[in-house]
């Protein structure tokens, strides 16, 4: 089923006009025509069925018909990540959007100083929004950051239960066959995933004593953006209704 964004005003009227990149996207290269059917979400997470009028060389419309289920998980899952290289963190939310990740926040870390320009954000953007369109969901995660690590205890205050994702973690959690702490509230939920060079001893000591608890997703060192989805993965598949 395709996918249209429009915004929360426009999904509250009876019909949405397309025009420019949407109608280009969705009448040029996917030939939609008078009569197709489609969803329609806001971006925030609330979706109606609609179902194509009219057709006209620069634009169309779509008439707002019943809600639709929005595909979203019950779980509010936020990954914070040690920023990886640009084109490894796009695939990161690429796929984290697809899962159904709320809010995707990179931390910067003692050993990952990569700083962003806006323009690096705005193109995660579009991939989360192109992600949306694809998958069929109908929020779009929050991306934000690098945030300095400084921000890191003020932030978690927002969060009611927060994991420290670490290889050296005593207790391995969320394997295979074992529960996810947590998995069954729709309360905001943190994972962090450090850096390459893994976290330093203060950063963990600093974690640990704002209340993130250690989860272990085995025994192999795994990069950023792998360890992110893997872990969001699992806890979204144990979450969903």
């Amino acid at each position: 089923m395709t996918t249209l964004i429009v915004s929360p005003t426009a999904l509250q009227g009876d019909d949405v006009v397309v025009e420019g990149d949407g109608y280009r996207h969705l009448f040029r290269a996917k030939r939609l025509a008078v009569g197709d059917t489609l969803r329609v979400v806001d971006g925030e997470g609330r979706a109606r069925h609609g179902r194509i009028t009219t057709v006209t060389r620069r634009a169309a419309t779509v008439e707002l018909q019943g809600e639709a289920a929005s595909l979203e998980p019950a779980p509010r899952l936020e990954l914070w990540v040690a920023p990886p290289r640009p084109q490894r963190a796009s695939w990161l939310v690429e796929k984290a959007t697809e899962l159904g990740v709320h809010r995707v926040r990179f931390v910067l870390t003692s050993r990952t100083n990569r700083q962003w320009g806006e323009e690096v954000l705005a193109r995660l953007e579009r991939v989360a929004r192109a992600a949306v369109e694809q998958c069929g969901r109908a929020r779009i995660p929050a991306i934000t950051g690098p945030h300095p690590w400084s921000e890191v205890t003020t932030l978690m205050a927002v969060t009611e239960f927060c994991y420290l994702l670490d290889p050296a973690a005593e207790t391995p959690q969320g394997l295979p066959g074992q529960p996810l702490p947590g998995q069954a509230t729709t309360s905001p939920t943190a994972v962090l995933i450090g850096p390459e060079g893994g976290w330093t001893q203060e950063e963990r000591s600093t974690l640990r004593s704002a209340g993130c608890h250690d989860l272990c997703l085995g025994p192999r060192i795994l990069r950023t953006e792998t360890a992110a989805v893997a872990a969001a993965a699992l806890w979204l598949e144990r979450g969903l209704s």
